[in-house]
């Protein structure tokens, strides 16, 4: 085996490591924020993780954030409050820096 072989087997498993770390920081991400809204929206603490979860699985509906910004912006509007796009996507990314920080401690 080449030392062009051993960099090229190095990057590739440097790469399949990021790409699980992110989807992880992603998943945790989408938790704390299905957290927040759910304290935002006055829920119990066991409706509140059950809330988290239903948010984690409504990113798995299409490619992107998407469908977790409409999730959590329907159930705003369901609830009567009123939360503006910016807070909710300005929220998405303070808790997206704190599950890559989360993730990165752990490994």
């Amino acid at each position: 085996m080449t030392t062009f072989d051993d960099r090229e087997k190095g990057f590739e498993s440097k790469f399949a490591l990021d790409q699980q770390q992110e989807f992880k920081a992603v998943a945790r991400r989408n938790k704390l924020l299905g957290l927040w809204a759910a304290d935002k929206m006055g829920l119990s603490a066991e409706s509140a993780e059950q809330y988290a979860a239903a948010v984690v699985r409504a990113d798995f509906e299409q490619p992107g954030e998407e469908d977790v910004f409409r999730k959590i912006a329907g159930d705003f509007k369901g609830a009567g409050l009123t939360v503006s796009e910016g807070e909710i996507r300005s929220k998405m990314d303070e808790l997206a820096s704190v599950a890559r920080e989360q993730i990165r401690t752990e490994s």
